[in-house]
């Protein structure tokens, strides 16, 4: 598979593939439902995908051969087709007919069903990161995402705390804006005990919940390459890794680890750019 073909398979595109694949049906179901079942796998993957979504692409399915048919503009975006449907389990061939036409240009139809689930997989990473934050209450904060634009209403301890909720969301994958609309309340109360109650909890948060919820941070981030990072924890202190391509990216990379809760400190001598 040539490297622009594998940046197009996502991690979103391969996991739909396996939840799908996965799921339960009947023991001896006719050919036409497996049809059936086998072209709704393969037309939700496209309408998954930022690449194919847009794009006129038709499936059909006989007894295990899928063909495809539709117009792209891209050559690349012909052979992820392909590779999708052979993806689908018991796809045994595919008649790739899909027309490639430079010019092509996809009829605007609306946003679609990829499309919102592209806001809702946003607004659900953004309050994950809000919620691993030491910095921020997530309970206080209410996420919404429309076509790429987040909005953040609620409150926040400090003008600190506002601020990195904001680059926390900035920094998500397929956010476009934010527009921050947190107030700050800085009066001593419900949202201050929760803080202080959390403060107390990260105390005895595990070195591999710290780990696994920095490297999800990595991967969900736009500007830090979570390939190019190795993360481990011990006792809280968080060893970072590594070549990155900047020194913007591993100031970001070490930001990132700082803010989790439950890190004591970051080591960050082995990452280098």
């Amino acid at each position: 598979m040539n490297n622009s073909l594998h940046k197009l398979l996502t991690p979103a595109i391969a996991f739909s593939l396996i939840i799908m694949s996965s799921a339960c049906f009947a023991a001896t179901p006719s050919q036409e439902v497996v049809n059936a079942r086998q072209e709704t796998q393969i037309w939700t993957t496209y309408a998954l995908s930022p690449y194919l979504r847009a794009n006129d692409i038709k499936v059909s399915v006989d007894a295990g051969k899928a063909t495809l048919t539709g117009t792209v503009e891209e050559d690349v975006n012909k052979d992820l087709a392909t590779a999708i449907a052979k993806g689908v389990s018991g796809i045994k061939d595919v008649d790739n007919k899909i027309e490639v036409l430079a010019d092509y240009k996809p009829s605007a139809t609306g946003r679609g069903y990829g499309d919102h689930i592209d806001d809702l997989t946003i607004t659900s990473t953004v309050k994950s990161k809000l919620l691993w934050s030491k910095y921020t209450d997530s309970q206080s904060i209410e996420v919404d995402t429309e076509a790429g634009k987040v909005t953040l209403i609620g409150t926040a301890d400090t003008d600190e705390a506002k601020a990195l909720a904001g680059r926390l969301a900035t920094g998500t994958h397929g956010v476009k804006s934010v527009d921050n609309k947190l107030v700050v309340n800085k009066t001593p109360g419900v949202t201050g005990m929760a803080k202080a109650s959390t403060k107390e909890l990260s105390k005895t948060i595990s070195d591999s919940w710290i780990t696994t919820k920095l490297k999800s941070t990595y991967l969900y981030s736009r500007n830090v390459d979570s390939s190019d990072i190795n993360v481990s924890t011990n006792a809280g202190v968080v060893t970072l890794s590594g070549k990155l391509d900047s020194g913007v990216e591993r100031a970001l990379a070490i930001e990132l680890a700082q803010n989790i809760r439950g890190v004591k400190s970051v080591q960050s001598k082995e990452l280098v750019n």
